[in-house]
């Protein structure tokens, strides 16, 4: 008995020094595509392959991290996560019920995120995103609020926080609470409280080093909602590369390290919109904010985990709908997001309420590339034209509504047309229960190798940092 004691004693003396002499990450990432599923990362990669006239796929930077699984997304209150739920899940490593922000499902209890756990430690922390800052995913890493749809408290929260560094769009509702309500207008809060608000990258440039508290947001006179989707970018739009970058310079100063959260927001809205092309970039754009992270960890790859994962899926996106053979090559002809194609549909109508159709269908090949280098099925054909005359013959717009756009019913069917012969299809407009895609590499990323759930990935991160849970 004795001599089994004193072999136990050992054996736990052993393990305990074991698990403190473990390497724990000094720089950490943590980039979520929201939306993001298994298939919206095929799509891209299979899209990448058919450039090079490839029948395989092209990897993007996350996919050849040495680590990868896949983990389930449900909320406490639902089989289909909200942005609310999976945003909280992911930041603080508890469920909780569809549209509560880093909360218990009674909105009572506040959670503490990871985000916070690395300040503590003396980490310098980053949130960023190319939807607005106080959306529900980076929201989760920052607040406690019953309802992800109070943005002005939400906003408030980024005060108690004391975090480093901010990127997004720009607040959604800056003067206005919960109940409607005119209040004191948030931003000279946020600079009471020490943040320098910055507006594009052009006003970051000038920011001397070593400035404390940076808030990052759209070129002023642009949407505070969101950046531009990736496919109606111009060379001086910011974009999420464009953040990342910022980021990691503002994070790096000082040797403190540093916890940075990055989502790719825009793959979700576009998804909502089942809007295949737009989606395929909104990833593609997210990779590129990756390849930032990547570049980092390359200089500093004994200190350094990144992790890449998603809040839940959207859309249902399947690759393949039918035939054996892959056409997403033929994507590549929409040059605008459907947003943006419908937008020039308005326009046409208030120069000429009565244009053509051979006008309309013009303007539809210019932009999708459908008659004039891709094939338009009969039916689809059938209803575009039912659409054009409903709204240029009859004069009755019609909509078709998704979470985050409105989008002309004209527009909406052509970009589901030029879906359908691009072998793409999807189950709806809105969430579904499909696997999230894991992804990790450098310190401690073995310990995501198994499958999970999404509360696990912060909790594992947690253990591998060292913060307490």
């Amino acid at each position: 008995m004795i001599k089994r004691s004193i072999s136990f004693f050992f054996a736990f003396v052993l393990c305990v020094g074991l698990s403190f002499g473990q390497k724990q990450p000094k720089y950490i990432f943590y980039l979520i595509g929201d939306g993001m599923g298994l298939n919206q990362v095929q799509a891209a990669e299979v899209f990448l392959a058919s450039q090079q006239n490839k029948n395989s796929t092209v990897p993007l930077v996350f996919s050849t991290f040495p680590y990868a699984t896949h983990a389930t997304s449900h909320s406490l209150s639902h089989g289909v996560t909200d942005s609310g739920a999976g945003g909280t899940a992911l930041a603080v490593g508890y469920k909780t019920k569809n549209g509560v922000i880093g909360m218990d499902s009674a909105g009572v209890k506040a959670y503490e995120s990871i985000a916070y756990k690395a300040k503590k430690k003396g980490m310098k922390v980053g949130i960023t995103t190319s939807v607005s800052i106080d959306h529900a995913t980076p929201a989760s890493f920052f607040a406690n609020q019953k309802d992800r749809d109070m943005y002005y408290e939400i906003g408030q929260d980024i005060i108690k926080s004391n975090f480093d560094f901010f990127a997004g769009a720009g607040f959604l509702k800056p003067e206005t609470n919960a109940k409607g309500e005119k209040v004191a207008p948030l931003i000279p809060q946020l600079e009471k409280a020490g943040y320098t608000m910055l507006y594009g990258m052009n006003d970051f440039n000038k920011v001397k080093s070593g400035k404390n508290k940076l808030i990052l947001m759209n070129n002023q006179g642009t949407s505070p909602v969101s950046l531009k989707f990736a496919i109606d970018q111009e060379a001086n739009d910011m974009n999420l590369a464009n953040i990342t970058e910022a980021a990691i310079k503002t994070l790096s100063q000082g040797n403190q390290g540093f916890f940075l959260m990055v989502e790719g927001g825009k793959i979700d809205w576009a998804c909502h919109a089942n809007d295949g092309a737009a989606a395929i970039q909104e990833v593609l754009d997210f990779n590129k904010a990756v390849q930032k992270a990547y570049d980092f960890y390359q200089k500093h790859p004994e200190e350094t985990l990144i992790i890449v994962t998603a809040d839940h899926e959207t859309g249902g996106m399947g690759v393949g709908n039918g035939g054996s053979t892959l056409r997403i090559n033929n994507i590549k002809n929409q040059k605008i997001s459907q947003e943006a194609l419908s937008t020039k549909i308005n326009e046409l109508r208030e120069k000429n309420n009565s244009a053509s159709w051979e006008q309309v269908k013009a303007l539809l090949s210019e932009q999708t590339g459908l008659w004039n280098n891709v094939k338009v099925g009969e039916k689809e054909e059938k209803e575009i034209f039912a659409a054009y005359e409903k709204s240029f013959v009859n004069h009755q717009n019609e909509t078709a509504k998704s979470l985050y756009a409105n989008n002309d019913k004209i527009a909406s069917l052509a970009i589901n047309a030029l879906n359908k012969v691009s072998s793409i299809s999807w189950a709806s407009g809105s969430h579904s229960a499909a696997y999230i895609p894991v992804y990790a590499i450098g310190v401690g990323a073995e310990n995501f190798s198994h499958k999970m759930d999404n509360v696990d990935i912060p909790r594992t991160l947690g253990k591998v940092a060292g913060w307490e849970f």
